[in-house]
């Protein structure tokens, strides 16, 4: 059987690396993002030819490929260069979980598994599914649901992009910066004032930096951050940002079941 859809593939992010290789498509890929992590073999199997805002463009041109897959417009001038040298380009800009499964099931028509899939994204839904209706049993329990801060960086303060506090709704938290999720780029989710955070008495601090460490003690002498709840009661957490901040399969994983556990351990102890 002919297979279809492009066959020399280089992604310039991790999150269609990694579900490229979840539908079993791996030899596709011929070049990968150097910050990909998941799935750890393909650090060892692929050439890695991109950052996030560079990429090695000869590198990617001499691996011949039939399709670049990218994201955001923040790779928008690496996608100009390789469209003006004739590659064929595809900039995914998801921000939302529904623009997530949206993003995933484009790639696998793409690639020729659209019915597989399809299976893998109803068992993601299915997960979420469940992930909800456990924090809805808390609801009805009369268990408070945590404010929640995510730190998506630290030095300025960036607050959660939409999908992760979409997640943080489906896993029974409130986002205390809902207004700040919508907005795409992180220099629009920048909160200048350390204050106005502790003003907002977040139960749960979670950081993921980017890839940098969290350091909750740094976290924990913040000017003024002492009466914040979730300091003094230690609910100071970090989840990876290869888990949580990669718009793909990780974020409604792996992700996703971090978010649940940590929130329904509060609820457990301090709803």
């Amino acid at each position: 059987m002919t297979h279809l859809g492009p066959q020399r593939i280089v992604c310039l992010t991790e999150e269609t690396t990694e579900w490229l290789y979840l539908l079993g498509q791996e030899a596709r890929i011929v070049g990968i993002s150097g910050y990909t992590v998941r799935p750890r073999r393909a650090r060892d199997e692929k050439p890695k030819i991109s950052a996030f805002l560079t990429a090695k463009l000869d590198k990617i041109l001499a691996l011949q490929p039939d399709c670049v897959f990218g994201f955001s417009d923040l790779q928008a001038d690496i996608a100009a260069a390789l469209i003006r040298a004739g590659v064929q380009v595809t900039v995914f800009n998801q921000r939302s979980v529904d623009e997530i499964f949206s993003m995933l099931y484009q790639v696998s028509a793409m690639v020729d598994c659209a019915e597989e899939g399809q299976r893998q994204i109803e068992r993601m839904q299915q997960h979420l599914t469940r992930i909800r209706q456990a924090a809805q049993a808390l609801d009805v329990q009369g268990k408070r649901r945590p404010r929640v801060f995510f730190e998506e960086w630290d030095d300025p303060h960036i607050s959660a992009i939409r999908w992760v506090s979409e997640l943080v709704g489906i896993a029974g938290g409130v986002d205390v910066f809902p207004e700040l999720a919508y907005q795409p780029m992180g220099q629009n989710r920048i909160i200048a004032e350390g204050a106005e955070i502790a003003q907002r008495l977040p139960d749960i601090i979670i950081g993921s930096w980017c890839g940098k460490k969290f350091r909750p003690e740094k976290v924990a002498t913040r000017p003024g951050w002492w009466a914040v709840p979730a300091v003094q009661h230690g609910q100071l957490f970090e989840i990876k940002s290869a888990d949580i901040l990669q718009p793909g399969p990780a974020a409604l994983t792996d992700g996703v079941d971090q978010l649940h556990r940590i929130i329904q351990d509060w609820r457990f102890h301090h709803g």
